[in-house]
C-alpha cells in the first residue's frame, strides 16, 4: 500500500447493473420466487455481494443501480443514446428490485436516480468522499468508469481479480485516465450507440491525444494534423473540421457527471442491517438455507434455521 491510500479510509462504490446483467446472464434458470417468476440474476448477484463483503470487508460503500434507462440527462441532448439497446423484459426489471431492496437490508448506501446513470451517481459520490479524505475503489469492469480514478483511487475488475490505478489506464486503455471521456467522444463508444468522429478509429485517436492532450487543444489547432507523422492525416484533419460540434456533444456523453444529487450528506457508512426485511427476502426469494446462514452472517445477525 502506497503512501497515497495509506491513512485513507476507502469508499467502495459498486457498479450494481453489470453484475446483475452479468448473473442475468449466467445463471441456470432454475430460480423461482414465491410467485413463480425467475430469481436467477438476485441469486448471481447476491452471491457476488457475499464473496465482495467478505473479501473487502467495507465500512464505506455505497451500491449504484441505473434507473435513468431512457429518462437520462443524455437522452435530452442525444435521443440516439444508448437507443440500440432492447428494453429490460419484465422478468429481469422485477429482479433489479429485489437487488436493490437486499443491498437496503443489508444496511448498504443504494444511490439511484431517474436521470442521472449509475455512473454519475459513482463520480458524485467519489467527488463528495475525496472532500471528506477518502480514496475510491470502484468495483466495476466498465471501461468508462475508468475517467474518475486519481492518485490513491483504485478500480476493481471483481469476477476478473484485477485492479489498476490511475497510473494503469494507459496501459489497458492506451490513453491517460483524465482523457476517456475525450477518446469515446472521438473513436465512439458502440455500447452507448455514440458513433464518434467518422473515420476516426482508437489508434488515432489515442495518437491525436497523446500529442494534443485534450479534445479542446486538438480542435483548436486542426490545422497541425497534416503535419504528423501517420497516415491520412490530412483526411483525419478535414473530417474532424467538419466533425467539431459533433465530437464536443459526444463528449457530453462520454463524460460521467460529478455533480448528481445525493440526496443527503453522508460518509457513505455501512448502517444497521434490517433483520425483519432480510427475513422477508428470503422468503419470498425462497433462498437456500446456505445462502440464508451467509446473508444473516454479512448483516451480522444471529441466523437461526427454520
Amino acid at each position: 500500500m502506497n503512501a497515497a491510500t495509506g491513512h485513507r479510509p476507502t469508499l467502495y462504490l459498486v457498479d450494481a447493473s453489470m453484475y446483475v446483467f452479468r448473473a442475468w446472464h449466467s445463471m441456470p434458470d432454475e430460480f423461482h420466487d414465491a410467485e413463480g417468476w425467475p430469481t436467477n440474476a438476485v441469486h448471481g448477484f447476491a452471491r457476488f455481494l457475499l464473496e465482495l463483503l467478505d473479501r473487502a470487508r467495507p465500512q464505506h460503500i455505497a451500491v449504484a443501480f441505473d434507473e435513468a434507462l431512457d429518462s437520462c440527462f443524455r437522452n435530452t441532448l442525444y435521443p440516439a443514446y444508448k437507443a440500440n439497446r432492447e428494453p429490460a423484459p419484465e422478468a429481469l426489471k422485477r429482479q433489479f428490485v429485489h437487488c436493490r431492496d437486499l443491498c437496503v437490508a443489508l444496511g448498504l448506501v443504494v444511490l439511484s436516480h431517474r436521470q442521472y446513470e449509475a455512473d454519475d451517481l459513482i463520480g458524485s459520490a467519489l467527488r463528495h468522499a475525496r472532500r471528506h479524505g477518502h480514496r475510491g475503489v470502484i468495483v466495476s469492469a466498465d471501461k468508462d468508469l475508468s475517467q474518475l480514478l486519481e492518485d490513491g483511487d483504485e478500480q476493481w475488475d471483481f469476477a476478473r481479480g484485477q485492479r489498476w490505478g490511475a497510473d494503469g489506464v494507459r496501459e489497458r486503455q492506451g490513453v491517460h485516465a483524465h482523457q476517456v471521456a475525450d477518446y469515446l467522444a472521438l473513436c465512439g463508444d458502440a455500447v452507448d450507440n455514440i458513433p464518434g468522429v467518422p473515420g476516426i478509429g482508437a489508434k488515432t485517436a489515442a495518437a491525436l491525444l497523446a500529442h494534443f492532450e485534450s479534445l479542446d487543444a486538438l480542435l483548436e489547432r486542426v490545422e497541425e494534423i497534416p503535419f504528423l507523422r501517420f497516415r491520412g492525416a490530412a483526411s483525419v484533419a478535414a473530417k474532424l473540421r467538419a466533425n467539431g460540434e459533433q465530437a464536443r456533444l459526444f463528449r457530453q456523453l462520454t463524460t460521467i457527471a460529478c455533480d448528481a444529487p445525493l440526496d443527503h450528506d453522508r460518509d457513505f457508512a455501512r448502517g444497521d442491517a434490517d433483520a425483519a426485511g432480510l427475513q422477508a427476502l428470503c422468503d419470498a426469494l425462497r433462498f437456500g438455507p446456505m445462502t440464508r446462514r451467509r446473508l444473516h452472517e454479512a448483516a451480522g445477525l444471529e441466523f437461526v434455521p427454520a
